[in-house]
């Protein structure tokens, strides 16, 4: 009987040790699904899900939001910088007319992966046939994303399924560059055009997101992320999350390591010592961030930017503008020493010079 017993106690042992709890399971999946929540990108968790929430851009949203209420789309372009909301605005304005069918009824592609005539085609020419119920007097929509990408014979392929289907499927381009569309193409789509948001837009996504995430921030923080942004929404919450999960604290010191782009105070300082011809000075500074690995391209974007809002007469900022220019010009069509840019520095203290005198 002794034996049964210690059979049995060995046996349940091994049963449990074989199998843990259930509840740890629950635990683990819990814990997985909190993980990938912390992990997603923001730019994917604060992606506007409705017209009105979408920042700038105000006319050309609210005739996006007159074709959603009166439900007849027509084939459109949307042209403009990058990160400034145009895929979102197609995205958003898909979900209010179709409803539950968006899934169904929506094909979103991006031209500059599948740029070919062979996906006209296939892909385009199969969705295009495909039955969807819809409700009535709504159409399919096909969202081509980097339009501008696309070969000029899969753009004229485009142009004939765009007739043939013209019934039952509307098509919504996107692109940086709308002169790179073929005119045949422009003719049969209402254009829409999209600029960059500017300083007050970004600043007050930036905060909502930073309060959303209880993220800690200082007001120099995220004026440097706007600051690197240049008007593109999608590079500014990249900027605001990659420094909070490098840093866990937004200021400008440590915005500008995540960006990696030259300091606009060292570039402020570098133009304050040219305007009081102290050109030895001023190629010290620039010498430091020469040093420091940055191209001329990087340094110039920046001395273009700091010189636009920098406190000087009208007419010498123009002057600085344009030798700046000159020098961009020079560098990208392949000269890019540190020569052009001691040059620079020169010319700028000459003109400040003359502009003494």
């Amino acid at each position: 009987m002794s034996e049964d017993v210690d059979m049995i106690d060995v046996n349940s042992s091994t049963t449990k040790e074989n199998h843990p709890p259930t509840h740890s399971k629950e635990s683990d999946a819990t814990s997985k699904t909190t993980t990938v929540t912390k992990h997603t990108p923001w730019l994917e968790k604060y992606r506007p899900t409705k017209l009105d929430d979408i920042v700038g851009n105000e006319e050309a949203v609210s005739r996006l939001a007159h074709f959603a209420r009166q439900g007849n789309l027509p084939n459109i372009i949307i042209s403009g910088p990058p990160g400034c909301g145009k895929t979102t605005s197609v995205l958003c304005l898909a979900r209010q007319m179709l409803g539950e069918s968006f899934r169904e009824a929506v094909l979103e592609m991006n031209a500059s992966n599948d740029r070919g005539i062979d996906v006209v085609r296939t892909k385009i020419k199969m969705f295009a046939q495909s039955k969807v119920s819809l409700p009535k007097g709504r159409h399919k929509i096909i969202i081509l994303d980097e339009a501008d990408s696309m070969t000029e014979g899969a753009q004229q392929a485009l142009r004939r399924t765009m007739e043939l289907y013209s019934k039952t499927t509307r098509f919504a381009l996107a692109c940086n560059a709308s002169d790179k569309i073929i005119e045949p193409i422009q003719s049969r789509c209402a254009m829409l055009r999209y600029s960059k948001l500017n300083d007050e837009q970004l600043l007050k996504r930036l905060i909502e997101i930073a309060k959303a995430e209880q993220v800690s921030y200082t007001s120099e923080g995220l004026e440097a992320i706007i600051f690197t942004a240049q008007g593109d929404m999608r590079q500014a919450i990249n900027n605001l999350q990659s420094t909070v999960f490098g840093f866990g604290h937004v200021n400008s010191e440590n915005v500008f390591k995540v960006c990696d782009e030259p300091h606009p105070i060292l570039i402020r300082d570098m133009i304050g010592k040219c305007l009081k011809c102290e050109l030895d000075e001023a190629y010290k500074a620039m010498n430091h961030l020469w040093r420091l690995g940055y191209t001329a391209e990087d340094i110039l974007s920046v001395i273009m930017r700091v010189t636009k809002t920098y406190e000087m007469s009208e007419f010498m900022q123009l002057e600085f503008i344009r030798e700046i220019g000159l020098t961009y010009m020079r560098v990208s069509q392949g000269v890019q020493s540190q020569l052009q840019l001691s040059s620079l520095l020169a010319r700028l203290c000459q003109k400040a010079k003359t502009n003494a005198h």
